[in-house]
């Protein structure tokens, strides 16, 4: 998963805070990341209809959708893309002792190994939307959303 998702779902969960657009800059200030890579990732949130663009003096991003229909699954999908992380290419079939392709009919262990993981993370990442992280970041440490809008507004 690249580093790119992590700024993403940060991103996600402060616009939870919002009502007004937040700025781009002003995201890449509070992240202390640099503004070119933010937005790509903000683009790719775009792209995907996670958060919407808003033209304007007053512009930025805000949440295209509520915080609760929003999966941590469907931000890593939109900034990695929807590919499974593991990609079987049928090593048993190489090298001197190689499995002739017609011996391999199923799938083989470390294939069905990984392909199981593979399903329970994206299950795990789909049952946690952005509100609910919201909520942990606002039980874990209180005002910190709140605080987080104000400096957001500030110019």
């Amino acid at each position: 998963m690249s580093g790119g998702v992590e700024w993403a779902l940060h991103c996600c969960v402060v616009l939870t805070s919002v009502d007004e657009p937040a700025p781009a800059a002003r995201l890449a200030q509070l992240h202390d990341v640099s503004p070119s890579y933010l937005a790509k990732q903000l683009q790719a949130l775009s792209s995907a209809g996670l958060i919407r663009s808003v033209q304007g003096k007053a512009g930025g991003y805000i949440l295209a959708r509520s915080s609760g229909s929003i999966t941590v699954l469907d931000v890593v999908e939109a900034v990695d893309g929807p590919s499974p992380a593991f990609v079987c290419t049928e090593i048993r079939q190489r090298g001197p002792l190689a499995t002739p392709a017609e011996a391999c009919t199923a799938p083989c262990a470390i294939a069905r190994t990984m392909a199981g993981a593979e399903q329970a993370w994206r299950e795990a990442l789909r049952s946690v939307s952005i509100a609910d992280l919201a909520r942990d970041v606002g039980s874990s440490n209180p005002g910190a959303l709140a605080g987080i809008s104000t400096w957001l507004r500030q110019a």
